[in-house]
């Protein structure tokens, strides 16, 4: 039996919830009157929901006081949280049901290690709460990636060394992080963009069986 721990992040990597995000937040940005495309999206990737929110702000050239910012911040979540309750077993990624189930059957232990607070809540809707033998979400880390914590709480939580763990992600600050964390980095999506990551793959479909026994080799 392999040694090896997987560490997955939850947006991008085991379902798609980055469109919601982005719906959420461009009917935030039309409140305010601006538009909000989905390349601009892509600068919220892997960043905190304040920040998120800083960024959408500078992008609109809006400037508001704390108080608005937490009532957009609890509206935008409110608008996400109707979206992600509506969420079924279709949406997860291709790819990850194969593989978890090998991971499963071999005894190969797996963490969730992502900055959503409602990771337990979309893993539930998936009906993948229970497979995982650690969860790690915004709930439980102060510090968000690129900071380390998320992934070595998570080693941490399965009794693995850092260096045994292999983390799936998706976003670069989750690429930096996993790196810092001395972990084997798995980057799904852009290569130029996920620059640093030790592996590189283009989509979810290329995490088969059979690159996941090469990993832990």
């Amino acid at each position: 039996m392999s040694n090896k721990a997987f560490i997955f992040d939850l947006d991008g990597v085991i379902v798609d919830t980055a469109k919601y995000h982005f719906l959420a937040w461009k009917e935030l940005a039309d409140s305010l009157g601006f538009d909000f495309t989905e390349d601009q999206n892509e600068l919220l990737k892997g960043v905190s929901r304040v920040r998120s929110l800083e960024i959408l702000l500078g992008i609109g050239n809006v400037q508001l006081s704390q108080v608005e910012k937490d009532k957009y911040l609890q509206e935008k979540n409110k608008q996400y949280l109707s979206y992600i309750e509506k969420m079924d077993t279709r949406e997860i990624l291709p790819g990850i049901p194969e593989l978890l189930s090998f991971l499963k059957a071999e005894k190969i232990p797996f963490a969730l290690g992502s900055a959503s607070k409602n990771a337990r809540l979309i893993l539930e809707n998936l009906k993948l709460l229970d497979d995982f033998d650690a969860i790690v979400d915004g709930n439980d880390v102060s510090t968000a990636k690129p900071d380390p914590e998320v992934f070595l709480i998570a080693a941490e939580r399965l009794g693995k060394d850092p260096k045994d763990c292999i983390v799936i992600e998706d976003a670069f600050a989750g690429v930096q992080a996993a790196n810092s964390a001395g972990m084997t980095s798995v980057a799904i999506g852009d290569p130029e963009v996920l620059r640093g990551a030790d592996y590189n793959l283009m989509s979810t479909k290329e995490l088969t069986v059979t690159l996941a026994r090469q990993l832990m080799n």
